[in-house]
């Protein structure tokens, strides 16, 4: 017999996430290995076959012992750690309204704070460097033509790879106002505009492709939608190919997510505001985008030279206090 752990997990992804949240594949996928880690390594612990769990063996010490497991003996980093545990706030703020009965439990393990992590500065590609990407596709096949349509659309428009496969012939428009119409994060439906480029090339591409509008836009051969590992790996095949005629791209780790970053930067080298460049890429809060006035070192110059006071004397500040002195060397 099931104790109530399981029902209240089973109606967490069911009710909760399914139905009331509506949350994506790409959701509940993260959130089913995260218990699936964590209920295998309480039967570890304890012995208790998950069915045979109870709320209570689910406290913040093992919760936060699941935690470091994560850390030294899978090795994942903190930023993993950190959506594993917001997958685990997630399902004790619903066991908050199920179980009040629980409620010093539910609040101990809530009060776990998420870990500090390094914030590096994104990866993107420079115009030449997009170039000799799109030159590398052979397009004198059929997979060549796909795999170049493919990557000038997520250059230009910035789609997450999830949203670039889940596209459909339906979701082009080519004609006056051409768009794409996609539906992102948290099920939020938005349109990317297509330069007249991307559009000459979609239009080349759909007459080859044919198919209906529920078809994948860029399938595999039998018609079926790429996978992203099928699209990374793509990738990385053709990103060696460039590597031969672009030096620059040999330093670069460089992955469908690098391009997002590219349309970005494109974007606010144009003089795109952050706000618009959001929109765009369908974030959900605008600060998100500020990781990228980090990443371009002639934006800051620029922002250097307009700051720089016309009059100001060339030296070191010496601190005028032996006191202020000796602060200043910590």
């Amino acid at each position: 017999m099931s104790t109530p752990l399981a029902p209240t997990l089973e109606a967490f992804f069911t009710d909760r996430l399914l139905c009331q949240q509506r949350v994506s594949p790409n959701t509940i996928a993260s959130y089913r290995d995260t218990f699936r880690l964590l209920l295998g390594f309480v039967q570890k612990q304890t012995g208790t076959r998950p069915a045979r769990l109870e709320l209570t063996q689910l406290d913040a010490p093992t919760v936060g012992a699941f935690l470091e497991h994560l850390e030294t003996q899978r090795g994942n980093s903190a930023r993993t750690r950190n959506v594993r545990l917001a997958a685990v706030h997630s399902f004790f703020n619903y066991c908050a309204l199920r179980h009040p009965e629980h409620a010093a439990l539910i609040a101990r393990v809530l009060a776990i704070p998420a870990k500090r992590s390094e914030k590096r500065i994104v990866t993107f590609l420079n115009p030449e460097e997009v170039k000799a990407l799109l030159r590398s596709p052979d397009r004198t096949t059929w997979a060549g033509r796909r795999d170049h349509a493919l990557l000038l659309t997520a250059v230009q428009t910035g789609l997450r790879v999830s949203e670039l496969l889940a596209l459909t012939c339906g979701d082009v428009q080519l004609g006056t106002g051409a768009h794409l119409r996609t539906l992102g994060k948290g099920r939020k439906e938005r349109i990317a505009p297509l330069t007249s480029q991307t559009v000459a090339v979609l239009r080349v591409w759909t007459r080859e492709r044919g198919g209906q509008p529920a078809d994948p836009l860029f399938p595999t051969r039998t018609g079926t939608p790429l996978t992203r590992d099928a699209v990374e790996r793509r990738l990385a095949k053709h990103l060696h190919a460039a590597q031969r005629n672009c030096p620059t791209l040999r330093s670069k780790r460089v992955s469908m997510h690098v391009l997002r970053h590219t349309t970005a930067m494109m974007l606010l080298t144009a003089g795109i505001d952050t706000s618009t460049i959001a929109l765009w890429l369908g974030h959900e809060q605008e600060r998100t985008t500020h990781i990228y006035l980090h990443a371009d070192l002639a934006l800051k110059q620029r922002a250097l030279d307009r700051a720089t006071p016309p009059n100001g004397r060339p030296g070191r500040y010496r601190a005028p206090d032996s006191l202020l002195a000796f602060l200043d060397t910590l």
